[in-house]
């Protein structure tokens, strides 16, 4: 799980979330509910099974679902190294690979994946690769793509330095093949990259974070790629380091960037911790004109449970609304998806009051909901910790008949489950 694993090699970067947790406090909201059919099309059982889903899932032309665990499968790993997974329709699972974490393969998957129009998938693991016992022995990560017979290739491994650490999002793909993503850890000053590896396999750092500089640092969230070549995404550190969302720690509350292909980059806004929220650590969802949606987790102050926000294509900032706490769901760690009509889906980690199993300090185990076009907030779901899961990490993945798909990190037999939520 991502509690386990987000150790810090250096002082100038930390697991912002790991200290949210700890800092964060209660908060009630009532906001308005919504009928729909949720149904756990899978369980999760541990090994040889796969476990604790981060990452969230894809879906192919036929209704097939692909995704990640961190644990879990056969692997040697406490706990197994991880697995990639399809269900059908039906939710029948097939596990497509185990990592095994040796002879430089990785180990923990914490993001999601990309399909190509093959079939191959492609995703990052958070450990193993050929960096041996670097980055706080788990091996500082790979890039890695899985063709349609279940062969696994590792494409490329990250040695912890200047190349980037610790991938903790997925990768997007372009036409060409490309694949580019983000790491948490590494670079030039510690404080992550952004990160291009074409279909050589050569990695090429398209910006290093520096986020003692103004720049961002320490990146969770992935990648979105427009058109134009351009890279959006968002970081949990940096930026006005003086805004000191964690006292005494001065890192910064987090960033929206861009950056091009050739490696030109831009923060866009620089969170204050305040009404804004703080440490994004989710993507961004675009619109055609060019704005960009996302999610900021909460201040360890009582300024509410996080927000959801707007940048406008002039980089002006926009709170569209603010999470409550309680049922009103509560730290969005996820990013937000966008349908054609402008409605907005996301989850929450904590809050909707859906029973006490996550001992969450903003009351209950995550919710599911939408932010309507028109600004209507609604609940989806409100997770028990359950049969039904808990602990919303990952955003959700849509269909082309509006049907919501999605994970949790806990809960059905206890290491989590797989989600369908029908209008």
């Amino acid at each position: 799980m991502p509690c386990q694993k987000l150790e810090v090699d250096s002082g100038v970067s930390i697991s912002i979330f790991l200290a949210l947790l700890i800092l964060t406090f209660v908060s009630v909201a009532t906001p308005s509910a919504q009928a729909q059919t949720f149904v756990v099309l899978h369980t999760f059982t541990g090994p040889p099974d796969g476990g604790f889903p981060n990452g969230g899932v894809i879906l192919d032309s036929k209704g097939n679902i692909y995704g990640t665990t961190s644990e879990g499968g056969t692997g040697a790993c406490d706990g197994g190294c991880g697995t990639l997974f399809k269900l059908s329709p039906a939710g029948k699972e097939t596990i497509l690979y185990s990592f095994t974490g040796t002879n430089g393969d990785g180990k923990y998957p914490e993001g999601g994946l990309v399909r190509d129009t093959a079939g191959n998938l492609y995703g990052t693991t958070y450990g193993g690769g050929t960096s041996g016992n670097a980055c706080n022995n788990y091996g500082c990560g790979t890039v890695f793509m899985l063709d349609t017979a279940g062969t696994e290739t590792v494409l490329y491994s990250f040695s912890g330095g200047v190349d980037g650490a610790t991938p903790l999002a997925g990768v997007v793909r372009d036409t060409e093949g490309n694949l580019y993503g983000t790491t948490h850890l590494g670079g030039a000053y510690n404080w992550g990259t952004v990160f291009k590896v074409d279909k050589t396999g050569t990695e090429t750092v398209l910006h290093s974070f520096d986020g003692l500089t103004g720049d961002g640092g320490d990146a969770y969230g992935g990648l979105i790629l427009d058109s134009a070549g351009t890279l959006f995404g968002t970081t949990q550190g940096g930026g006005n380091v003086n805004s000191n969302c964690l006292p005494g720690l001065e890192i910064g509350c987090g960033t929206v960037f861009q950056v091009t292909t050739t490696g030109t980059e831009k923060v866009l806004y620089s969170f204050t911790g305040y009404a804004d929220g703080n440490t994004p650590s989710g993507n961004v969802a675009r619109d055609n004109a060019g704005n960009l949606y996302g999610t900021s987790q909460p201040r360890p102050t009582p300024t509410g449970g996080g927000t959801i926000f707007r940048v406008d294509a002039s980089g002006k900032f926009s709170v569209l609304h603010t999470f409550t706490g309680g049922a009103g769901g509560a730290d969005p760690f996820a990013g937000l998806i966008r349908d054609s009509a402008g409605n907005l889906y996301g989850t929450t980690y904590q809050g909707g009051g859906g029973g006490s199993t996550c001992q969450t300090y903003f009351g209950g185990c995550g919710i599911a909901f939408e932010f309507s076009h028109a600004g209507r907030f609604i609940v989806l779901h409100s997770f028990t910790g359950g049969s039904d899961g808990g602990w919303l990490f990952a955003p959700l993945a849509l269909d082309a008949k509006g049907n919501l798909y999605g994970t949790a990190d806990i809960g059905g037999v206890g290491d989590g489950t797989v989600f369908k939520i029908t209008p």
